[in-house]
């Protein structure tokens, strides 16, 4: 009798599903995006949630929430209620986090449903041209003085530390981290020369690329960007295993119900199929990053693990 109570109790709630998702939402719904504004993820987040907006007639208020790294504002959103009212938007600092930090409050394997991927935003090597003219002569130069290379990050822990260290490793020369606040900071020393090299987003790096004030020896991702198309993969240039990916996605409280979060999803894939969307993402230097909602979930879920190896081969202390 219990189970047969048990069972007909799941039927009712799977039951009840389609109908949760048909339902939501009826009332305004919260982006949460923990970095500041004009960053690559909060302009996606804003390009995005006007569209979903329109899809499903109702208002999404993006908000920054900045702070620790970005896990200010995760921990808020995994403390959320699971109603899909309230969302994250957040780029891979999400999953090098677990690593990189000795008390998170979340984790982001646990705490979250990951919803959709909304962009792959490629990392381009930049270097001074009167220093370096191909990723060989720098790793040559590297390990002709080992300790005498440098390279710039946004930050300990962040993505272009992490992508650096990936290609360091898979080359096998040595080189110092220099942190700075942004990547303007950064670009203006390797302008300077006093940068060897920094894995900077496309977007800032454009200009000063085009005008030949700065050479791109490679692009972190696995695939060439659709903005860099003459640019070779790290991997292309002669470096397997150097690939690092920086990618933004959507998540949402864990136990948000599936079928609220698959038509999360669904409308999120719709609008970024639109041309006019695509145009936008492309200026800023991203690609498509097409996924189920599912395959977006094992991909997070090995990113983390991936993030938690390189974290502990390259020797970075969780802090």
């Amino acid at each position: 009798m219990r189970l047969r109570s048990l069972l007909c109790t799941i039927a009712i709630l799977a039951g009840m599903q389609p109908a949760l998702a048909q339902n939501w939402p009826t009332k305004t719904i919260h982006i949460i995006v923990p970095v500041s504004g004009g960053s690559a993820t909060d302009i996606i987040a804003r390009t995005v949630a006007e569209e979903v907006s329109k899809q499903i007639g109702q208002t999404i208020v993006v908000e920054n929430r900045t702070g620790a790294g970005g896990t200010i504002g995760s921990a808020f959103v995994a403390k959320s209620e699971p109603d899909g009212y309230t969302i994250l938007v957040h780029s891979a600092a999400h999953v090098i986090a677990p690593s990189t930090f000795t008390s998170l409050p979340y984790h982001p394997g646990r705490d979250f449903a990951n919803v959709a991927a909304l962009a792959d935003v490629p990392l381009v090597m930049v270097v001074s041209p009167a220093k370096y003219r191909t990723l060989r002569d720098l790793v040559a130069a590297a390990k002709a003085k080992p300790g005498s290379i440098n390279y710039g990050s946004v930050g300990y822990g962040a993505a272009a530390h992490l992508t650096s260290e990936r290609l360091r490793l898979a080359a096998g020369f040595e080189a110092q981290q220099i942190p700075f606040k942004g990547a303007p900071e950064a670009i203006t020393e390797v302008l300077a020369g006093r940068l060897d090299f920094f894995f900077s987003p496309t977007l800032p790096a454009l200009p000063l690329l085009k005008d030949g004030r700065l050479r791109a020896l490679a692009v972190s991702s696995a695939k060439r960007a659709s903005v860099l198309p003459d640019v070779p993969t790290t991997i292309e240039a002669g470096y397997p295993d150097s690939d690092y990916n920086f990618w933004i996605g959507m998540f949402v409280p864990a136990h948000t119900p599936q079928a609220i979060v698959d038509r999360l999803h669904d409308e999120t894939a719709k609008a970024l199929r639109l041309k006019s969307v695509q145009e936008k993402l492309g200026r800023l230097g991203s690609d498509p990053m097409p996924m189920s909602q599912r395959e977006f979930d094992t991909f997070v879920h090995k990113e983390i693990d991936l993030n938690a190896a390189l974290v502990k081969a390259a020797g970075i202390k969780p802090h």
